[in-house]
């Protein structure tokens, strides 16, 4: 298991707080960059390819597992910060921004860390909080335009 999985959440800092374990029973408890809506995220290892599944009021979306580790990779090899870029699967991703890494045939996937046609993208929407609750990222949280950079 990866350390960041066996990390309970709770973070002092003004914005973001999250709680919870990451799991079915606990998921973590997250809010959007600009800190608009709530959703929680858990990890699926029982999955086929294992997930974290993102639950947005009653819409659920699924991501590759290994999208956590990856990002912050990509984050630290980036080495500044970099816009997120959140956006539907329908609509084409800004590049140099995260929602395009996360769909990009050259990150290490070789395309969408989403797992739900349809609902594949948001991945710079979802994501950057859990890295930023689990330690691994810093994360602004501005009404719009927001970023992120590896910590």
């Amino acid at each position: 298991m990866s350390a960041w999985l066996q990390t309970t959440i709770l973070i002092g800092d003004a914005m973001p707080t999250a709680a919870g374990s990451g799991t079915r029973a606990d998921p973590w408890r997250l809010r959007t960059p600009p800190g608009t809506s709530e959703y929680q995220m858990y990890e699926d290892r029982l999955a086929d390819p294992p997930a974290l599944v993102c639950q947005v009021g009653g819409t659920q979306l699924r991501y590759l597992l290994s999208a956590v580790d990856d990002l912050h990779a990509m984050l630290k090899t980036h080495g500044d910060w970099m816009p997120l870029g959140g956006a539907d699967e329908q609509k084409p991703a800004l590049d140099g921004t995260v929602e395009a890494w996360g769909r990009s045939p050259s990150n290490p996937v070789g395309g969408w860390y989403g797992l739900k046609k349809g609902l594949r993208g948001r991945f710079g929407v979802y994501l950057p909080p859990l890295l930023e609750a689990l330690g691994l990222a810093e994360l602004e949280h501005n009404p719009r335009n927001n970023r992120m950079r590896a910590r």
